[in-house]
């Protein structure tokens, strides 16, 4: 049974940057930020993400999809329209749906062969 009572509808990472440089063979050693969604209820959720930077414009929105009652993770590096997410490059990320989510923020960052991999939950607003 879907519980509509899970999630919000406006979701903030203050924190977002991609490093440009991996070690390691394959996708799952490629350095990266990714947004992990819930989708608990039963309607589709309908995604919008627009990214913050320090010296320009914002970018987005960046539109997404969620199943009902399914997960899914997005990687910003595959993030390209309406332009690639860029990388060496600090930002900030708000996330908005239609329906209430979760969302969930987790960057591997590979830049040295001792990987370091960080997660948090997003800020929540409101409803």
């Amino acid at each position: 049974m879907p519980n509509n009572n899970i999630g919000r509808t406006r979701w903030a990472i203050a924190e977002g940057y991609i490093p440009g440089s991996s070690t390691g063979e394959g996708s799952a050693f490629v350095s990266h930020e990714t947004a992990c969604i819930l989708n608990a209820t039963d309607r589709e959720a309908h995604i919008e993400i627009t990214l913050y930077f320090t010296d320009r414009d914002p970018v987005g929105p960046y539109k997404l999809s969620v199943a009902p009652q399914r997960t899914q993770h997005f990687r910003f590096n595959d993030l390209d329209d309406p332009e690639p997410v860029p990388r060496d490059t600090s930002y900030a990320s708000v996330v908005e749906s239609d329906v209430p989510i979760v969302v969930q923020h987790t960057r591997l960052d590979s830049r040295q062969s001792e990987l370091a991999l960080l997660s948090t939950v997003a800020y929540a607003e409101g409803e």
